[in-house]
């Protein structure tokens, strides 16, 4: 662990970390940048200037292509994304996936040495996809979390405390993901969409808040594809109809 600021040099630390010093950097096989995605053009530039090329550089940001590190004048570029929603320092990556990506068939072999050493799997991404990766990737951890505030406040409109609601809330979440692990996106959905209730769909739209209705019309859509083989014509197209 390398800091050139005091508040990073103490939290590694407080976490146990050993300091790199600029020794340790230059003998070192590659340097991970765990830094801001947009620091990260800006510190490879840097340590462009003082780290020979036998060092390979990798940033940790998934919506980054390779480009951010400059260019590689015979030096091995890569990216090593972990997929883990990381909300405190002591959080485990283990049974985790880290999505990697990099032109060096060796660096490659390393990266996938790193992934296994922390119980991680690997998942390549194309270097012109990276967005669209890291926009599923964001969806599934932190606009998550935004469709739990959306959920809280549902409930806030039933007279619900925040807190008494997202207690009961996530349990229901966990079960849901528990069912989309053994049975798939399809078989794990549940609720009216899959019964091809409308009425209880419309009941639904009526009572939300205005700015959460929007968001249970758009994903009930999405459901409704998934489930459309599931259901009656007639109930398809009723739903159909209440989602407009």
């Amino acid at each position: 662990m390398h800091s050139r600021a005091e508040e990073g040099r103490l939290r590694a630390e407080a976490l146990g970390l050993k300091t790199a010093t600029p020794e340790d950097l230059r003998r070192a096989r590659l340097v991970l940048l765990c830094v801001p995605d947009a620091e990260v053009p800006r510190v490879a530039e840097e340590l462009a200037t003082t780290l020979p090329r036998s060092v390979a550089f990798v940033h940790t940001a998934g919506a980054l292509s390779l480009d951010a590190l400059g260019p590689p004048r015979g030096r091995a570029l890569g990216s090593f994304h972990p997929l883990c929603a990381v909300s405190s320092a002591r959080d485990s990556l283990a049974g985790h996936t880290a999505a990697i990506s990099t032109r060096s068939r060796a660096l490659r072999d390393v990266l996938r040495h790193m992934a296994v050493d922390v119980g991680l799997d690997t998942l390549e991404v194309p270097e012109g996809h990276r967005a669209a990766y890291h926009a599923g990737a964001v969806m599934s951890a932190g606009l998550m979390v935004a469709l739990a505030d959306a959920a809280v406040a549902a409930l806030g409109a039933a007279g619900i405390d925040p807190k008494d609601a997202l207690r009961a809330l996530l349990p229901l979440m966990r079960s849901a993901l528990r069912g989309m692990e053994a049975r798939g996106l399809a078989g794990g959905l549940t609720g009216p969409i899959v019964r091809g209730d409308a009425g209880v769909v419309a009941a639904h739209l009526a009572a939300l808040p205005d700015d959460v209705a929007p968001i249970y019309r758009l994903l009930s859509r999405r459901a409704l594809k998934l489930a459309s083989e599931r259901l009656r014509p007639e109930s398809r197209a009723a739903l159909e109809q209440r989602l407009r």
